[in-house]
């Protein structure tokens, strides 16, 4: 077998369509002077197609197609480019086993890889006319192509048709290369027929768009050319604009509008403008809608109305339950406004959680002020120019949303609530929104706001704005400091149920379609679903579960179940809302030595937790879990070593011992110093083997000299140890003053004791005395235990 081989010498050729039996002028992709000095010889040559173009990096063997043709050489010459041509006769197909190099040359040992000569003379025939027609109608759209008409009626070969067209078409070297691979005349010539067919298609499609676009822009040309000769004919006559565009005429609606001069200059010279770009102008569609803009936006001044501050108080009472504190402010506020005729400077931020009525309380002042409401969503507000506006150098400009509220108001002193300020999305590669608010919410500054598409100033001083936010702590420290801040603390259990039976339940029955004639829920079910099926500072999520009741009335009242009215008892609550879905710890029974009870805060109310400490022989190490905070910890460490500095070496041998100090529930982080005097007290009981009064909890924050430290939250903490069956509640003594806000009958349920340093809390927790900060000799302490006995 291996006498079989041949040999010859490789002449590399890309994105050209090789075939059997054609001649050809082939541009090589090898233009060295040892090449074409081989040309000229009578060598074997062997035309090879190239993977990917040369000329980049020097040739390899791997660059080679392994299907070539047996080439013979009449001649080359070079182009002015210096490109190598050569006039080829291509041969039968060849099969190339192997590549060497020889010098600048390449080499290749290769055998016959004759085609399959599967079409007869007939069939060859009709396929060299059919594909002459669909070149024929696909030149027909281009001039000077008869001469290459005439050329291909004088071609009598298949395989010729294909290598002259393919050099018209644009086919990828693989197409090409794919063509020769072909073994059958027959496939191959079909497949050249389904690449031609799709490209006359191509053809015919362009042409057809090209004739269409052609069309509008010669109607477009005529329609234009049409209007200036009218407009010229019409100033001729000096009859000025036709009656049909009186409605168009900006020059006397922007005269009429009672703009500000500096507004009314500007808008002028935008209608001259206009009338320069005539019908159909470039920028004729921008001008007119920044013009209806400009007519549009309300530039009035409103009259200070009269402010009833008698019935703006009647109206947040009617419409909002609670919030005495709240409701009490923004009365003062109203009454400033009618001293001062004006309100620059309203600017109120509503801070609580979600659900307690923020938002409505914008609609509420709006209606006792008699004015427009508007809402304006800043949640996800990620890009700058949604507060201020494009330039109208950009296609699709618009205005900011704080101009299209007041387009939307229609008055120069609406109520505008911003809803959601903290949930901006500040900072990024669109500017930064939260920025673009300053001038917005800044007194001295919004009388002359400026939109980047109005680029003009406009006046937001009368706007009473009112933003709502669930947090400080993501707002621009700028932002906040151009608000004033109003906080909006939860609602207790006793609260939740007056507004569920006055506001929630009629709103939802009215939203069903049921009367109380039809559906009756008693006082006692309310508040099994306030403590049992919710788990919020608001009523938003209380207000779903009575939907969910009403939706399972109306069923049984369409149906005709049972009578009416359809009442719902606490048993029945499992089956129609499911399982419960909040738990509340409880005060325990029993507390042992180490246990006591503390108070934090949540985002949806106050809540009890437990302090467990428990020690074990070892090496004086200790352990905190349950997903504690740095704070947190450092407050264990710091109550640990204030009950080393006060107890005698003799009480508990610390080197010896190992402490693990637990708060449940260990999936729930924890957080923050108003635990310390819990810790304090926790360690304490567990050193000297007193218990602790399970019906006794305590918050403050301790310091390393003793001293109990106020802490936040001190409401919510009351509602939820007064809701968990505390009795007495040590709080630090400067937070007395934060009583105020506890609702009376809470205050009433519990024995609240104000404490200032570690010695107040012991005595009060285990009726324990400690000596003083001032050191003594630890021996001539008495033990521990008997501290305070």
């Amino acid at each position: 077998m291996e006498d079989k081989y041949q040999n010859g010498i490789v002449v590399p050729v890309y994105d050209t369509v090789l075939l059997p039996g054609v001649r050809a002028a082939l541009r090589l992709a090898d233009d060295s002077q040892a090449l074409e000095a081989a040309l000229s010889r009578g060598d074997t040559f062997l035309a090879v197609p190239l993977r990917r173009p040369a000329g980049q990096t020097p040739l390899t063997a791997e660059d080679f197609h392994r299907l070539g043709v047996e080439m013979r050489a009449n001649g080359t010459h070079r182009n002015e480019d210096g490109e190598l041509f050569v006039q080829a006769e291509l041969g039968g197909r060849v099969e190339l086993k192997s590549f060497a190099e020889q010098g600048e040359l390449w080499t290749a040992e290769f055998l016959p890889e004759p085609e399959l000569a599967d079409l007869d003379e007939k069939s060859a025939a009709e396929l060299l006319d059919y594909c002459r027609d669909v070149v024929r109608e696909a030149s027909s759209h281009f001039r000077g192509s008869e001469e290459y008409l005439k050329a291909l009626s004088q071609l009598r070969d298949m395989n010729t048709l294909i290598a002259y067209l393919a050099q018209f078409m644009p086919l990828a070297a693989e197409e090409k290369y794919e063509l020769l691979k072909q073994d059958s005349q027959k496939e191959r010539s079909l497949r050249f027929l389904d690449l031609l067919l799709k490209q006359k298609e191509s053809i015919e499609l362009r042409m057809e768009l090209n004739e269409k676009f052609s069309e509008k822009a010669n109607a477009r040309y005529r329609e234009q050319a049409l209007r200036e000769q009218l407009k010229a004919i019409q100033d001729e006559l000096n009859e000025g604009k036709p009656e049909g565009k009186k409605d168009d005429d900006y020059r006397s609606r922007i005269e009429q509008a009672g703009l500000p001069d500096e507004i009314r200059r500007a808008a002028l010279e935008e209608a001259d403008k206009l009338d320069a770009q005539g019908q159909g102008g470039a920028e004729e569609g921008v001008i007119r809608n920044y013009l209806e803009f400009i007519l549009k936006l309300p530039w009035k001044k409103e009259p200070a109305a009269a402010i009833d501050l008698k019935k703006a108080r009647e109206l947040l009472d009617r419409e909002h339950y609670g919030l005495d504190k709240v409701k009490e402010r923004i009365v003062q506020h109203l009454a400033v406004m009618q001293l001062k005729q004006g309100s620059k400077g309203s600017i109120l931020l509503l801070v609580g959680p979600p659900g307690t009525g923020k938002t409505s309380l914008g609609r509420s002042i709006a209606e006792a002020l008699g004015r427009k409401y508007v809402r304006l969503s800043l949640g996800g507000i990620r890009d700058e120019s949604e507060i201020r506006g494009h330039r109208r150098t950009y296609v699709g400009a618009m205005a900011g949303r704080i101009l299209q509220s007041m387009k939307q108001a229609g008055t120069t002193n609406p109520v505008m609530v911003l809803d959601e300020v903290d949930k901006l999305m500040t900072g990024g590669f669109s500017g930064d929104p939260a920025s673009a608010l300053l001038e917005v919410l800044d007194p001295e500054q919004n009388s002359t706001f400026t939109d980047h598409y109005l680029d003009l100033p406009y006046d937001l001083s009368d706007v009473f704005f009112l933003a709502t936010a669930n947090s400080l702590d993501t707002i621009p420290a700028p932002l906040l400091d151009r608000m004033e801040v109003i906080e909006i603390s939860g609602y207790t259990a006793d609260e939740k149920l007056h507004i569920a039976r006055e506001h929630l339940l009629p709103d939802v029955l009215a939203d069903h379609g049921l009367t109380p004639e039809q559906l009756a829920v008693p006082d006692e079910t309310l508040r099994a679903i306030i403590e049992d099926y919710t788990l919020e500072s608001g009523v938003r999520g209380l207000k779903k579960q009575l939907a969910a009741i009403a939706r399972s009335a109306s069923e049984k009242v369409v149906a005709h179940e049972g009578e009416l009215p359809v009442t719902v008892a606490p048993e029945a609550l499992e089956g129609l809302l499911g399982r419960r879905v909040s738990r509340h710890d409880r005060a325990q029974q029993d507390n042992p030595p180490g246990v006591v009870t503390g108070l934090a805060w949540t985002p949806v109310g106050g809540e009890i937790l437990f302090i467990e400490a428990t020690d074990m022989p070892g090496t004086g190490e200790i352990t905190l879990t349950g997903q504690l905070g740095d704070v947190m910890k450092e407050s264990a460490k710091i109550s640990l070593s204030l009950l080393k500095s006060r107890l005698p070496m003799s009480a508990v041998d610390f080197k010896t011992r190992d402490l693990h100090i637990h708060v449940p529930s260990g999936a729930t982080p924890k957080d923050g110093p108003s635990a310390g005097i819990a810790l304090l007290t926790a360690l304490a009981s567990l050193f000297t083997g007193r218990k602790v009064d399970p019906r006794l909890a305590m918050t403050g924050e301790i310091t390393l000299r003793g001293a109990v430290l106020p802490i936040g939250g001190l409401r919510e903490k009351l509602l939820g140890a007064q809701r968990a069956g505390i009795t007495r509640v040590l709080i630090p003594k400067e937070n007395e003053i934060d009583l105020k806000d506890v609702p009376a009958d809470v205050r009433e349920k519990l024995t609240i004791i104000p404490v200032e340093t570690a010695e107040d809390v012991l005595r009060e927790a285990l009726d324990l005395s400690l000596p003083r900060l001032d050191h003594v000799l630890l021996t001539s302490l008495p033990d521990a235990r008997a501290l305070g006995a």
